[in-house]
């Protein structure tokens, strides 16, 4: 069945000629004259090799940065969003760091707290409940009271997931969230993130929105709705898994062929 007339009203993520910066060094551009629509529900994937600029442009999403050129508009406002006033709509969007980005002296469970205690400013005890709710759906009961220096890289990004979604937000944007992690651990994340794109219990049964970066296509067959690629600056939508696969044999070649890593 074909898809309705796109409505810009419809957009969670609207881009207009935008051209994302590097955000280590702002100026220098990594993907130019972008023109993309994210709808509610959407389960994005976007792929390219090593040092493409995948991270750049989804931290530039994130509102973590300005695009250098163009207009970037989330749920219908420019971005981005540093206003205390518009806090509250920016925190509908969600990220997840490939390290987790964690803060090195507070424990797993206070670095999930955190967004509660900042943002609606809860109590510890206010906050606990939701807290283990959250630690019990990605497995980190057991590592609740250690600090993120003795935590491998699955379990540092389970804990950078929890603390992204403690505030459960309608779109989440995660940064590489399966690479290095061995075959296990890699089903667990496309599992999980499966059942947040359905409605997880802990969204009481809403569907989320996800946007996710990735060096290796494959793993997301079957799971990701939409695929896009950067690659020579350049950000190329190519549509669902048939539509990819459609796409030009050197292309393929050269994303398949990708080690799985981050940017």
């Amino acid at each position: 069945m074909a898809e309705p007339p796109f409505n810009p009203a419809d957009a969670v993520i609207l881009m207009k000629g935008v051209t994302a910066g590097a955000l280590r060094q702002p100026a220098r551009p990594v993907a130019v004259d972008v023109n993309w629509e994210v709808r509610a529900g959407d389960y994005w994937v976007i792929g390219g090799l090593q040092g493409a600029g995948k991270t750049d442009l989804l931290m530039m999403a994130a509102g973590l940065m300005p695009p250098l050129r163009g207009t970037y508009q989330f749920l219908g406002e420019r971005m981005p969003i540093f206003e205390e006033g518009r806090l509250a709509h920016r925190l509908r969007l969600g990220l997840v760091f490939d390290t987790g980005q964690l803060f090195n002296h507070l424990t797993v469970a206070e670095n999930i707290a955190l967004p509660l205690r900042y943002h609606q400013n809860l109590s510890a005890g206010e906050a606990a409940a939701q807290v283990r709710e959250l630690l019990e759906w990605c497995g980190l009961e057991s590592r609740a009271d250690t600090t993120p220096g003795t935590l491998g890289r699955n379990w540092a990004k389970r804990a950078g997931l929890a603390r992204a979604l403690v505030l459960k937000p309608e779109v989440l944007l995660l940064d590489a969230p399966i690479s290095g992690l061995d075959l296990r651990q890699t089903h667990w994340w496309l599992d999980f993130l499966g059942q947040l794109h359905r409605g997880h219990p802990f969204l009481g049964g809403r569907p989320m929105t996800l946007v996710a970066t990735a060096s290796d296509l494959r793993p997301w067959k079957g799971r990701a709705r939409q695929f896009a690629v950067l690659r020579d600056d350049r950000f190329v939508v190519l549509g669902d898994w048939a539509q990819l696969e459609a796409a030009s044999r050197d292309l393929a070649r050269e994303l398949w062929a990708a080690e799985a890593g981050g940017d």
